[in-house]
């Protein structure tokens, strides 16, 4: 677990350096860090996502309200999804239905945050 929570780290913050200042308000750290408490969920899809999980979903789709925002949080997802090689995909892309939670882009490593 150390070992992936050194891998998010090294992710966010080599994304953060690719982001232009004021194009967004959500940073890849508050993604991240509202992202986390589901990461034993996404890695392994077994039983259900826990409360924090679905209550940083919640407060990720309340922070990300513009386009650009969205955008910038669905990109920031994508690259922690991208870090972790064993990701169950299926998992992360039931999150929001599982916690009834309607955010405008999947948990993926493979969604294209521009469209």
């Amino acid at each position: 677990m150390k070992g992936v929570v050194i891998s998010v780290l090294v992710v966010v913050a080599m994304v953060q350096l690719m982001v232009r200042p004021g194009e967004a308000t959500i940073s890849c750290e508050e993604v991240v860090n509202l992202v986390r408490p589901c990461a034993s969920y996404i890695m392994t899809g077994i039983g259900s996502p826990t409360v924090a999980c679905c209550n940083g979903l919640d407060q990720l789709r309340k922070s990300a309200t513009t386009t650009a925002d969205k955008q910038q949080a669905c990109q920031c997802a994508k690259d922690a999804a991208a870090g972790f090689p064993m990701i169950n995909e299926q998992a992360a892309a039931s999150l929001p239905t599982i916690c009834k939670i309607h955010i405008d882009f999947p948990i993926s490593k493979n969604i294209n945050c521009q469209e």
